[in-house]
């Protein structure tokens, strides 16, 4: 039985914006700054997923974040 952690990229896109709001990547590094918070086993299935949605890794985080809302002051 296969008891690696698939990744979605909503998964994906929610992980990058949990970690872009914690301070720990930057909105504008590379996505490949993620894999320091994926575990070595499980990138490869998050690679996949990125290329299966046409996400590069030198792609910008920010990238990831389409569905981020800013509110006015």
């Amino acid at each position: 039985m296969d008891t690696a952690i698939r990744y979605d990229i909503e998964v994906i896109k929610e992980e990058a914006l949990q970690l872009a709001k914690k301070g720990l990547v930057n909105r504008q590094q590379p996505i490949y700054t993620l894999g320091k918070y994926i575990p070595d086993r499980e990138w490869a299935y998050f690679e996949q997923e990125l290329e299966k949605n046409e996400y590069l890794l030198r792609d910008r985080i920010i990238d990831l974040l389409d569905h981020e809302t800013w509110e006015e002051d």
